[in-house]
């Protein structure tokens, strides 16, 4: 007897790789010991909030017994936060935005769902560059729409835009970007952007309703060698930000992102009341207020990002004395080699038999690769060489 409707059983069987291998992890864990076992299979923040973040909670504390501390407010978001936030961005993007320009949202995932139940009529279509984070195709789908992953170019993942202006129909409804990218670490540059832009200002000549460009950014405060994460706001005046708070805070599980839109955008009080009613239907109600309340305090933070550079390379050293072929990512932290053999389902399966634990690339959109996230401790990055080793060697 089945206990779900049928898509579901398709959405269970498509997010089986990472299950499969958390699943994996933890016999692995229970039989060897916890220190036996190299696990960088999910992109789980490790490092400690800032300090603000630990003031905000004591001062939320003291409120506590105040009546509406943690009552409903306005659906888009407490104002004053709204208007930090905006202040924030507008110094970030290069742009002026005001506090309407801006919606608080449960997590970068709540902000694309209620833009694309805003914006989405059944059988339009969203494109994006691939490899891409899985659960994208699932929240257009959520609202009638349907991805469109688009290739990136081989090994390096910069964007292909002569195969996504290929990719646009009359179905096309937005695209959407991911930079720094989750699972490559590839950062978009502004040549890219303006590109992607320009081809985007001309497919929109004689549409009724415009070809949106989001970027979902929750890496990027996470940039490596002194590489620039342009703004897409300035880019393109049919652009939405997505983000959160979520890698840069160390708030995963608070749950506090934003959508923004660009101040050049005609008819962005129309899309931002569509938003705004999408999070009323969706049951998000609003963004949760302690995490509203945490972001006031710590907004402009963020954790030690020299952490994750020190991982970074050492990663990349035991990868490349290894053997493995790959692009070293640019931002977020995350590594995206080629699976030697080319099949990367049993690659990591071989991994996983020295007790080091990766995703393979199919559960990205792209199989023949693999993906390592890094935000894990040095002493599990070092103790995994001579697995990686014997694994590219079998």
């Amino acid at each position: 007897m089945k206990m779900v409707s049928e898509e579901m059983c398709g959405f269970l069987e498509e997010g089986a790789w990472i299950r499969k291998m958390f699943e994996k992890g933890l016999e692995l864990k229970k039989t060897y010991g916890e220190d036996a076992v190299c696990d960088f299979s999910l992109g789980n923040p490790d490092l400690p909030a800032p300090r603000e973040v630990a003031e905000g909670l004591r001062d939320l504390a003291d409120k506590a017994e105040e009546p509406f501390t943690f009552g409903y407010m306005p659906n888009p978001g407490h104002p004053h936060v709204r208007e930090a936030v905006a202040e924030y961005l507008s110094d970030e993007q290069g742009v002026s935005l005001a506090a309407s320009d801006v919606q608080m949202t449960c997590g970068a995932a709540g902000g694309l769902n209620i833009f694309f139940r805003a914006v989405l009529d059944p059988g339009e279509e969203v494109l994006c560059p691939a490899p891409y984070f899985i659960d994208y195709g699932r929240y257009v789908g959520n609202h009638g729409g349907r991805l469109v992953p688009v290739p990136a170019k081989e090994l390096t993942f910069e964007l292909d835009v002569a195969a996504m202006e290929a990719a646009i129909t009359d179905k096309t409804r937005a695209v959407l970007i991911n930079s720094p990218n989750n699972p490559t670490g590839q950062i978009y540059s502004k040549d890219e952007i303006a590109a992607l832009a320009a081809v985007l200002e001309e497919k929109n000549k004689g549409r009724e309703r415009p070809i949106y460009l989001v970027a979902d950014e929750p890496y990027r405060f996470l940039a490596f060698d002194g590489a620039e994460v342009p703004p897409l706001l300035p880019a393109y005046p049919f652009s939405v930000l997505a983000s959160s708070f979520s890698k840069n805070l160390s708030l995963a599980g608070a749950r506090i992102g934003y959508v923004a839109l660009s101040p050049d955008m005609p008819g962005r009080e129309e899309l931002m009341s569509g938003m705004t009613f999408a999070n009323r239907m969706l049951g998000f109600i609003n963004a949760p207020t302690i995490g509203q309340a945490l972001l006031t305090r710590a907004l402009g933070r963020q954790v030690d990002i020299s952490v994750y550079e020190r991982r970074r390379r050492l990663m990349g050293d035991i990868l490349k004395g290894a053997g493995y072929e790959f692009t070293m990512p640019k931002g977020a932290f995350y590594f995206f080699p080629k699976a030697p053999g080319g099949d990367d389902a049993a690659f990591v399966d071989r991994l996983a038999e020295e007790r080091v634990l990766g995703v393979p690339g199919k559960g990205f959109g792209m199989p023949g690769y693999f993906r390592l996230a890094f935000c894990v401790g040095e002493d599990v990055i070092a103790r995994s060489e001579e697995g990686f080793r014997k694994a590219a060697a079998k």
